[in-house]
């Protein structure tokens, strides 16, 4: 009965995953600020052509068109069937033959050893168990491939953000852990432990410049980010929420804003790079 109980709240919280990345316009927010991100995790992984690449929580494809670009063999796997439509077409717009998969991080459909490399850049992070999740990318990585990570750090902007959100979301469920953990080094050696080696971690920072002021990166978020979009949700009926919530996002974006005729933004994030041990 446990087991049964346990499996329902896991389809009831992947279900309500799924419909929170379809919420909004990440596959805009993607292009709009995070296009960099893809060749960057692409070169630090050093992917060749020929290589057989997944894409593990893709979203709208940055890595995995990124990886095609460079002459991989690219499957790219998102929970949110939504998101992967959205890469698909950004592929066949570039005339790039991908695989698009609709796949669960944590129960990924692969055979084990099946590719060269294994990335995922600001996507494995949202899974809820992360233990589960690295060893599914251990797992279908073969030996001696590598396993490539990009994830916000904790405190950086994002993981500033989402502890912002915190107080206005509705609770996770038990076992659920916080996504920018996965941007703490120590977290992810931990998770992976000694099946990977030759580790890399370092902390790398993605300018944004795309908003005007302070306030615009929160009219932003609440139009395009399905995180931000829940927490809004959550508290529609009460407007002093809401007008607090505002200020928290416009507050925390001045408060990092770098710019002087326009906001700029660093947003911070773990780049990790290793080898799945033989």
């Amino acid at each position: 009965m446990t087991t049964i109980v346990t499996d329902e709240v896991d389809r009831a919280l992947k279900a309500r995953h799924r419909a929170m990345w379809a919420l909004g316009d990440y596959p805009r927010l993607a292009r709009d600020l995070l296009t960099p991100l893809g060749p960057i995790l692409v070169q630090a992984a050093q992917v060749k052509p020929g290589d057989r690449v997944l894409d593990v929580a893709a979203g709208a494809g940055n890595v995995a068109l990124a990886a095609a670009r460079a002459g991989a063999y690219v499957v790219a796997s998102d929970l949110t069937p939504e998101l992967i439509e959205a890469g698909r077409e950004r592929g066949h717009q570039e005339g790039l033959e991908l695989e698009w998969d609709t796949a669960d991080a944590e129960a990924l459909p692969y055979e084990d050893g099946q590719f060269d490399a294994v990335l995922s850049c600001v996507g494995v992070m949202f899974a809820p168990h992360h233990q589960a999740a690295a060893d599914d990318l251990i797992r279908v990585c073969r030996p001696g491939g590598t396993i490539a990570l990009i994830a916000w750090t904790p405190t950086g902007f994002i993981g500033q953000l989402f502890a912002r959100m915190r107080p206005y979301a509705p609770p996770p469920p038990p076992g659920a852990q916080p996504p920018p953990l996965w941007g703490d080094p120590d977290h992810v050696r931990a998770l992976l432990g000694e099946r990977v080696e030759e580790l890399q971690a370092r902390t790398q920072t993605l300018t944004v410049d795309h908003f005007d002021r302070p306030e615009g990166f929160g009219d932003y978020f609440k139009a395009t980010y399905g995180p931000t979009i829940a927490a809004y949700r959550a508290n529609v009926e009460d407007p002093d929420r809401v007008r607090a919530l505002d200020h928290e996002l416009a507050e925390l974006a001045g408060r990092f804003d770098e710019g002087t005729d326009s906001t700029v933004i660093s947003w911070e994030y773990l780049l990790f790079v290793g080898r799945r041990t033989a």
